[in-house]
């Protein structure tokens, strides 16, 4: 009986993952990544939208966001806003703790902060009113953190679905203190007279000194601290910790408590320098945006200036094509889909390569 002979074929390629990757060429592999993005998104725009000039969409992207002194400040703002709740996430992130609940932390922030200027606005000054809404702001945004914290260090408890139900629970909270503060029904609070922050040269300057002071705060505190440093070993390996003598239930309830307090910053910010009133969608979304820019930016404070700048270009240039081709915000909303999904599958390549099959006769050799 003849023995048979089974022939193995192997794939014509095959995915291993990179030993290293110069930074100097991750980052062209990003600017590639955009700009062909861009390119090709310009050229969908000229032939279904049928613009006369085929870089009308580059032209209106930036008008966008720099077109005016008004639409520079605009963005200034929101990318201080969007880098706000990205430092937030960004030390649970880097411990792999999966902090899906900044929406709930900044909400619930807002609403202590608004609480306070809403019984005790007219029985306190002004500077010690907005003294008290900051500490109510930190402490509500860090107890938001620190129940799920608890629940995972305890009892192992799923940290991403607990933080995404703490943002319901946040919510329903402002609803109801809106009903109980609106008698007659609206649920619409209107702005609060009390506890503004004063204005130095524009509205929106102290604000973006305020987060500017804290991204360097944030990037010393993870990269030059010992706290720093024992969350980056717990984010590798847990056991290792352990080994070294890093308690990781301690590390893991700080963490949060960190995370939930600079929410709670931005809580206070958005009572005191923004909108000067809360409603359920007072966040809008921008705690989940935030993952995907600390994410991007390698959990590093300083790149995340960057990407937050990225994102807050592409939404506010989405609204001015809507406005400028006079069409409905669904194409422009494809337009920055098109351009995330080349950004983030670019990462594929930083992080890994193609190996293809090699030929009968190179094998040979």
């Amino acid at each position: 009986m003849s023995n048979e002979i089974k022939k193995t074929h192997e794939p014509l390629f095959h995915v291993a993952k990179r030993d290293s990757l110069s930074p100097l060429k991750g980052l062209l592999i990003r600017v590639i990544a955009i700009v062909v993005a861009i390119l090709l998104c310009s050229i969908l725009t000229f032939f279904l939208i049928g613009t006369k000039n085929p870089f009308s969409l580059i032209s209106t992207l930036v008008d966008g966001s720099f077109g005016s002194e008004l639409r520079i400040w605009r963005f200034a703002k929101d990318l201080a806003v969007m880098l706000c709740i990205s430092l937030a996430v960004t030390p649970a992130f880097r411990m792999k703790f999966w902090n899906i609940g900044a929406e709930g932390q900044v909400l619930i922030g807002t609403l202590a902060s608004i609480s306070c200027a809403f019984y005790i606005g007219d029985a306190v000054p002004n500077g010690v009113l907005l003294v008290i809404m900051f500490f109510a702001s930190v402490v509500a945004g860090a107890v938001w953190g620190l129940i799920p914290a608890v629940f995972k260090a305890l009892w192992n408890t799923n940290e991403t679905l607990f933080t995404l139900m703490m943002n319901y629970v946040a919510t329903y909270l402002v609803a109801f203190a809106l009903i109980k503060w609106t008698p007659d029904g609206s649920s619409t609070l209107g702005i609060v007279e009390h506890g503004h922050l004063p204005e130095i040269f524009h509205p929106y300057l102290l604000l973006i000194v305020i987060v500017g002071a804290l991204t360097l705060g944030i990037y010393i505190y993870l990269y030059h601290s010992k706290q720093g440093y024992e969350i980056s070993v717990v984010g590798e390996s847990q056991k290792t910790a352990c080994y070294i003598g890093i308690n990781v239930k301690k590390v893991v309830i700080r963490t949060m408590v960190v995370s939930g307090a600079i929410c709670g910053v931005m809580g206070f910010l958005y009572a005191s320098a923004l909108d000067h009133t809360i409603t359920t969608a007072t966040v809008g979304g921008l705690g989940f945006t935030a993952i995907m820019v600390s994410w991007l930016a390698k959990f590093n404070p300083f790149i995340m200036i960057a990407t937050s700048a990225l994102i807050v270009f592409l939404n506010q240039g989405s609204s001015q094509m809507s406005t400028a081709f006079n069409i409905s915000s669904a194409f422009p909303n494809v337009i920055v889909g098109i351009i995330l999904f080349f950004i983030i599958g670019c990462e594929f390549f930083i992080n890994y390569r193609i190996k293809f099959r090699k030929s009968k006769g190179d094998a040979e050799k």
